[in-house]
């Protein structure tokens, strides 16, 4: 029997239509009062639409409507929110007033999964939550930005927890007919499809489009019926599946996110890559010029290479997506030799040793090899880049190598609870929603009296209690747990007493056991009636990390018996609803990650932004972030080679902070019922940390340091036909063949003994052949050394060409500047040199001296 599908939607009365543009915004996501109008209209309803607007208004009846529409005050509410929204949505705003010279610049941002709101779950954890801050904050500051993901049929999974502890997934299917998201269709009505070969077969993708404020999300989905079952399972889960299916899901983001944005007549000038599992989307770029602009490849990846912008956020070689070469050709060898590309020369691109044929194709290493623009994203990330992905740049030193960083950062309104949004919008005033790019406002947080502020977050606590007891009792009820079990839950946990949380993913590194073990210290910690402490754990294990399931079902066993029972609980589906709760309501963020493992982290800052102190490893932001005023840090920052070691030191740095400072600290009153110096310490955090790890200011530099630089350089690529993208390609091309001609023969330097004040001069004889003074840059670098011999510091001095002979023997020289005493050391290197080359270093051709 076939079944014929048809769509019923909701009819609203005149009254309420302009709430279906509401609803169809995630704008609203990030506005209290748009919430609460939805909330008014039924409470009920809302959680269990889990918060999603559009379903809301599929289940109300009919009745309800009609009341609402009657209803005065329901009517004038929302027209003031849909007036917020207009005035949202056409006022200028940063980049428009910042940086109009740059109005044709549009950014095509790529990622795999995004975070905007729970009702709305195409995200697992961190990677995504970041991605839907950057869209929310793209849209705040005006910045010309679409995006391109995937439309998972089942998303992620919801998590529960058996009678044994042990983590079970459940994969509740998604209806988007009933979901913020609309999809896109043609003059005629159709839905605008696009293709992907994969092998021998072609893959069909529908476009669907979430409007997250002023910036437009697209969602590739195949799950419809001119696919088959193969290509309609492509976007059932996220992360889900085996290497072939992951491998399907990158060339549908990569490849069917570009033809995506080309047929809807989208032309980005600057192209990111959050992550690499957008990376063939470089494939899909450089065949769509040699196509339709005749260059050919290498002119082609001239373009693409300028105006890509790529972010690593994986601090490890193991976590960075790899492909062995097999199953890549089974998908892409037709494909890469229509390029003109041997199979052979494609996989170098993609290798640390390029001419290794053991090494799979990873593509963390294609898109850093194929992008201009690189970044990590904390300070420390950065540098665990640079020393990672060393190899790709030989002869190069670590910190050249071209890997920046811009520290992560979260979307404020998105975070903060509405109860201190209200006292921001008392005392902060009106620019901290309408100009969030202007930090300096958040320095008016110590305006807030301490009473309204303590009293805020007193409410917030006893919002995460009473949230935890009713998700505890749901938890219990669906395991079938006894009644005493069930009526406890009513009275777990203390409003008053201080409130420590973690919340994360359970992979190892991140070491969520780690307070438990020295159980003789934790039991003190908690049995101390005058000072009580309690802890609240949320999280996810990836459904096949085994090891962080079973960390998971050890802290479950753990805290079933007393006295822990009364001073823990696990919160089951760690979700963005999940995390508002934990991070608004929170005295303590605690954070154990095993140096340098976590590339950023962001929750954390979200904690800090509401008056939560965190007590963390210095890893990630933290590193950045921390200050003895705003929080506290576990150890001094070491690295050590022996694990167990690593957790018995910092373990009992964990339990000397909370001993000694932390539990002191909040319950030191001093005769008052509040805790000043906590009061002042919150204040601290919050005015220094919101104001430096928000994503106004990470967009704002994404958009300075990346963004209009590769816009700057890729347009000068596109312009006159191409003409410095074919320079560019023949210069490379001549330097490929006739660098190996290029030697330091000799090294000549006053460099004995010399005083402050005086100049080390060093002249440098080079053959080049072939290659012209113009086409190389001779560098010097100078600076102290350390006590093995190597640079500590140093600068960088590109030396004047003096003379040449017949034979291709140039003299080059420089005079540096000796400006303080010590041990100090030089060397000289030549490399190739144009003036149209986006970054100094493009090549690995160095020379050392």
């Amino acid at each position: 029997m076939k079944i014929q599908p048809f769509y019923v939607a909701p009819v609203l009365p005149d009254e309420l239509k302009p709430i279906q543009d509401i609803a169809m915004n995630l704008w609203y996501s990030w506005n209290w009062e748009a919430v609460r109008l939805f909330i008014r209209m039924n409470a009920e309803t809302w959680e269990e639409s889990y918060q999603n607007p559009v379903a809301l208004l599929g289940r109300l009846p009919q009745g309800r409507l009609k009341q609402l529409a009657q209803d005065d005050s329901f009517v004038a509410g929302l027209t003031r929110i849909q007036e917020e929204l207009d005035v949202y949505l056409y006022n200028k705003k940063w980049f428009d007033l910042s940086h109009h010279e740059s109005k044709d610049m549009l950014v095509g941002y790529f990622s795999c999964e995004f975070g905007l709101d729970e009702g709305l779950p195409i995200y697992s954890g961190g990677l995504g939550v970041l991605s839907g801050d950057h869209l929310k904050t793209a849209s705040d500051m005006g910045i010309p930005l679409v995006a391109v993901g995937l439309l998972y049929r089942e998303g992620y999974f919801r998590q529960r927890l058996n009678s044994d502890g042990w983590q079970l997934e459940e994969y509740p299917e998604n209806d988007w007919y009933n979901m913020p998201v609309k999809l896109e269709t043609d003059e005629s009505g159709k839905p605008i499809l696009i293709t992907v070969e994969m092998g021998d077969k072609t893959v069909y993708a529908r476009i669907w489009r979430v409007q997250v404020g002023n910036v437009r999300l697209y969602l590739l989905g195949t799950n419809f019926s001119m696919n088959p079952p193969w290509a309609r399972e492509i976007t059932t889960r996220l992360y889900g599946g085996d290497r072939d299916m992951r491998l399907r899901q990158e060339l549908l983001l990569g490849i069917g996110g570009t033809r995506a944005l080309k047929a809807l007549g989208l032309k980005p000038t600057v192209y990111h890559l959050n992550e690499g599992h957008s990376a063939f989307l470089i494939l899909e770029r450089i065949r769509m010029l040699m196509e339709e602009e005749k260059l050919s490849f290498e002119e082609a990846r001239e373009v693409v290479w300028a105006s890509n912008v790529f972010t690593t956020h994986t601090p490890v070689p193991a976590g960075n997506e790899q492909f062995e070469p097999e199953l890549l050709k089974f998908y892409l060898e037709n494909y890469v030799g229509s390029l003109g590309l041997s199979w052979d020369e494609f996989l170098r691109l993609g290798r640390i040793t390029p001419r290794d044929t053991k090494e799979p194709f990873g593509m963390t290493v294609w898109a850093l090899r194929l992008s201009a623009h690189c970044n990590g994203v904390s300070k420390l990330h950065g540098e665990v880049s640079r020393n990672m992905w060393s190899a790709i740049w030989p002869n190069l030193p670590a910190n050249e190598i071209p890997i920046s960083h811009i520290t992560n950062g979260i979307h404020p309104r998105s975070w903060i609870s509405h109860d201190m949004l209200d006292l921001f919008e008392s005392y902060l005033g009106p620019r901290f929603v309408q100009k969030p790019w202007e930090f300096d406002v958040w320095d008016r947080i110590d305006r807030i009296p301490d009473v309204e502020l303590w009293r805020t977050h007193q409410r917030r606590r006893e919002r995460l209690v009473f949230f935890v007891r009713k998700r505890l009792k749901q938890q219990l009820l669906r395991r079938g747990a006894h009644q005493f079990e069930i009526n406890a839950a009513e009275e777990v946990l203390d409003p008053h007493a201080l409130t420590i949380g973690f919340a994360r993913r359970f992979a190892t590194y991140k070491r969520a056991a780690l307070l438990f073990s020295d159980q003789e210290r934790l039991r003190k910690l908690i049995s101390d009636s005058e000072r009580p402490i309690q802890f609240i754990f949320a999280g996810k294990a990836h459904p096949q990390d085994i090891p962080g399931k079973e960390i998971i079902k050890s802290i479950i066993h753990f805290i079933r018996d007393e006295p822990y029972r009364s001073h823990f609980v696990f919160v089951e589906d760690y979700d963005i609803n999940v995390a508002r709760y934990l991070v608004q309501g929170v005295d303590v963020w605690m954070n154990t990650p095993r140096r340098p493992l976590e590339a950023s982290g962001t929750s954390g800052m979200k904690a800090a932004a509401n008056g939560g102190l965190n007590l963390s490893i210095l890893d990630g932001w933290w590193c950045e972030g921390y200050h003895p005023d705003v929080g506290w840090a576990i150890g001094g920052g070491e690295e050590y080679a022996d694990n167990d070691y690593q957790d018995r030191v910092e373990s009992q740095a964990l339990y000397n902070c909370l001993e000694h400072e932390v539990i002191p600290l909040f319950y030191d009153r001093n005769g008052s019922s509040l805790p000043r110096k906590w009061i002042s310490k919150m204040k601290s955090a919050m005015k220094s940390l919101g104001q430096t790890f928000n994503t106004h200011r990470m967009v704002k530099e994404y958009t300075e340091n990346l963004y209009l630089p590769a816009h700057q350089y890729g347009s000068a690529m596109y312009a006159e036909s191409y003409r410095k993208a074919k320079e560019l390609s023949a210069w490379h091309k001549k330097i490929q063949e006739v660098w190996h001609q290029v030697k330091i023969l000799d090294i000549q330097t006053n460099a004995e003994e010399l005083y402050v004040g005086e100049d080390l001069t060093v002249t440098v004889r080079i053959q080049l052949g072939q290659i012209t003074p113009e086409d190389v840059a001779v560098e010097v670098q100078c600076g102290r050394l350390d006590s093995m011999g190597n640079f500590c510091n140093g600068r960088i001095y590109l030396t004047r060409h003096l003379d040449s002979n017949n034979d291709g023997i140039h003299t080059f020289a420089v005079d540096v500047p000796c400006e303080e005493s010590g041990r100090h050391g030089f060397a000289v290197r030549a490399r190739p040199c144009h003036v149209d080359l986006v970054r100094t270093y493009s090549s690995e051709f160095v020379v050392v001296g």
